[in-house]
């Protein structure tokens, strides 16, 4: 039973929505999962959705499911590309890997508007522009 299994805090794995300029001078946006940590992180499942308000209506996108076999120390992988129509949601990734025999599990939440000009960095394991969730 999930009660049963003992979850340790998340770390050294981030969530980032970065954007990169194409062939049309357009920015393309995309989610990535980033491994900081200095061990692999194995059976890795990503499961994305938006949910919110626009207008007074509900709003909710679909839940797409991700998985990676096995994302080495200090690699990145991309999750899916992200549409600016969407930045006006709660965008949800909850993530699950193994270290070795152990569960880690972490929900990372880019809450409305967070997607914005004003809260660009540079993610330097990326060396793209965006957001960085820890």
């Amino acid at each position: 039973m999930k009660k049963d299994i003992n979850f340790l805090p998340v770390e050294g794995v981030q969530v980032a929505v970065a954007r990169q300029e194409n062939e049309l001078a357009e920015y393309d946006w995309r989610v990535f999962i980033i491994n900081q940590n200095a061990v692999p992180i194995k059976n890795v499942f990503v499961t994305s959705k938006g949910y919110g308000l626009k207008d007074d209506e509900e709003q909710k996108t679909s839940t797409l499911r991700h998985f990676f076999t096995e994302i080495n120390p200090g690699a990145h992988e991309i999750v899916e590309t992200i549409m600016p129509d969407v930045f006006h949601l709660n965008n949800e990734y909850w993530v699950s890997y193994f270290i070795g025999d152990q569960i880690f599990d972490k929900k990372f939440i880019f809450v409305p508007d967070s997607i914005v000009e004003d809260n660009l960095v540079t993610v330097p394991t990326l060396g793209l522009e965006g957001i960085l969730h820890a």
